[in-house]
C-alpha cells in the first residue's frame, strides 16, 4: 500500500459477526484529524443517551436504527447520515443488526 491514502472497497465487510447480544467496535483510521469507527450492533443492543467532546459523523451501512439526536427521535436506515456538533445528546437502539461507521473529529 502507498503511503498517504487508506482503500477498503467494501466496508460493512470489516466487521465480519456481530456476536447475539452484543454490540462490537473496531477502528479502522485514525490520525491527528479524525478517528473512525466501525460499529456492528445485534438488534435489540443500544448505546444508552451519552455525548462527544467533538463534532461527529453517523453513517449507517447496514440495518435500521432508532436514534435519539438532542430528544427527538429519528429512523436510520441504510445511507442515513447524521453529523452531530459537539456535546448533542444522542443515543442509537438498533432495531435489526446494523453495521454503523463514527467518524470522531479531534479538534485541531
Amino acid at each position: 500500500m502507498a503511503e498517504g491514502y487508506r482503500f477498503i472497497a467494501d466496508l460493512a465487510s470489516e466487521m465480519k459477526e456481530i456476536p447475539t447480544e452484543s454490540i462490537v467496535s473496531r477502528t479502522v483510521y485514525s490520525d491527528p484529524a479524525v478517528k473512525v469507527v466501525l460499529f456492528g450492533f445485534a438488534a435489540g443492543q443500544e448505546l444508552s443517551e451519552h455525548t462527544a467532546s467533538t463534532p461527529a459523523v453517523l453513517h449507517f451501512l447496514q440495518g435500521s436504527a432508532r436514534l435519539t439526536l438532542g430528544g427527538e427521535a429519528q429512523q436510520a436506515g441504510v445511507g442515513t447520515w447524521v453529523h452531530m456538533p459537539a456535546n448533542l445528546q444522542h443515543s442509537v437502539r438498533a432495531e435489526t443488526p446494523v453495521i454503523m461507521l463514527l467518524l470522531l473529529f479531534r479538534e485541531g
